[in-house]
């Protein structure tokens, strides 16, 4: 393969996409049309088994070898990240608790005077 043709993935791996492509549908094909003669695990095993191959196909490509690097990095950087302590998981909760509370008596109080005022300009009510 030359090297235009590898950057940008090459009819290799137009085939190897397409063969997974077919594996994953044949998997759904094949549990709907094995409906009578077995039941859901079995058929959703099969479904299972078309998608781990197919993922095994695809990353036969260009593509699916970027794709997994982005899952390596991302899980990378997930250990990475530091949570909260759960006191200041309780601490924040509070905190939005009380500013909704606070919102929301306000909001209240709007819509009571706007209510009072509608009705003392039309005289209904």
């Amino acid at each position: 393969m030359s090297n235009s043709n590898q950057a940008s993935g090459g009819s290799l791996d137009t085939l190897w996409m397409l063969a997974a492509l077919a594996t994953v549908v044949g998997g759904v094909a094949a549990f709907y049309l094995l409906e009578p003669q077995y039941n859901v695990a079995i058929r959703a095993g099969i479904v299972v088994a078309s998608v781990a191959v197919a993922a095994g196909l695809f990353y036969q490509t260009a593509n699916g070898r970027s794709a997994w690097g982005y899952l390596v990095g991302a899980r990378i950087e997930m250990r990475k990240t530091t949570f909260p302590t759960r006191q200041e998981s309780v601490q924040t909760t509070l905190l939005i608790a009380v500013v909704v509370l606070i919102v929301s008596l306000f909001l209240w109080g709007l819509d009571s005077f706007l209510l009072w005022a509608v009705k003392l300009l039309t005289g209904r009510g």
